[in-house]
């Protein structure tokens, strides 16, 4: 069996995943502050070899020859995903339940029906009990938690009749029909060192495996009320990669075709001819 069959056609799996993500990315444009996703395209070899440097097998011995036959005969699959958490634009909307963060590494937290998550999603609301929530109705999470306070217990309630105004650095104050201002709460503005240790879950929300890598940051600067982050996708770069994909999948199929077409169908000719 001719080994670049395999070669191809783990490439086309490797492609439509990678095809995947693309269209994923496409798809939230228009999601505020979504995070573009990408991959990286490698093979299995490079990676084994990088772990086996350090064995003792020389170029010249027949261990040596067989790994660089593997190297040679590799099949590329996705090694790797991660993702772009560059900004994205802001955008003025005068809505005073719109939150902007103008840092990267900057969250606000919520309470999901699966824990408390990050987000950077701060286009809110108020629900019919007085709570700041996110639009899919989960709570926001003040300074209370960070004092520690249940997730339960550290909701953002805003008094009937008032709206909220808010600094840069997250402080929140109510301000009712006659414009007496009232300090109210603290948004809790949660720093991750390393962010890439994130994973995406629904809703617009990051898992934190271990949340004591989260840190609430007071002084921050980095709050905008009134605006919104929109999603850092560029159209015109996910659809170049995703006419390199497509044009990548038909090389790929055209390989598959003379392997199984042409190759074996010659293969079988000359054996027919040698037996007659």
């Amino acid at each position: 069996m001719q080994t670049g069959f395999y070669d191809a056609a783990g490439g086309m799996v490797a492609q439509f995943n990678r095809l995947n993500v693309i269209s994923n990315n496409l798809a939230n444009m228009n999601t505020n502050a979504f995070k573009r996703d990408d991959v990286i395209v490698g093979d299995f070899v490079r990676m084994l070899k990088e772990a086996r440097d350090d064995l003792p097998i020389d170029n010249h011995t027949k261990d040596g020859s067989k790994f660089l036959n593997r190297s040679i005969t590799k099949t590329p699959h996705i090694t790797e995903g991660f993702t772009d958490f560059q900004l994205g634009g802001f955008a003025k909307t005068d809505n005073s339940l719109d939150f902007a963060l103008n840092k990267e590494n900057l969250f606000f937290l919520v309470l999901t029906p699966s824990g408390v998550k990050l987000t950077k999603d701060g286009s809110f609301n108020i629900d019919d009990e007085g709570r700041v929530v996110t639009k899919d109705g989960f709570p926001i999470l003040s300074n209370e938690y960070a004092n520690g306070a249940k997730a339960e217990d550290s909701f953002i309630e805003v008094p009937s009749n008032t709206t909220i105004t808010a600094d840069k650095d997250g402080v929140l104050h109510s301000v009712d029909t006659n414009g007496n201002t009232v300090p109210m709460y603290r948004f809790y503005l949660g720093k991750v060192e390393n962010i890439n240790s994130l994973e995406k879950e629904g809703n617009n929300s990051y898992r934190l495996d271990r949340m004591s890598d989260l840190q609430m940051v007071e002084n921050s600067g980095g709050l905008l009320q009134g605006y919104v982050e929109k999603s850092n996708i560029n159209p015109v770069l996910e659809m170049t990669s995703l006419i390199e994909t497509q044009r990548l999948v038909e090389m790929q199929q055209k390989v598959m075709k003379t392997h199984m077409d042409d190759l074996n169908s010659d293969a079988i000719n000359k054996l027919a001819k040698s037996k007659s």
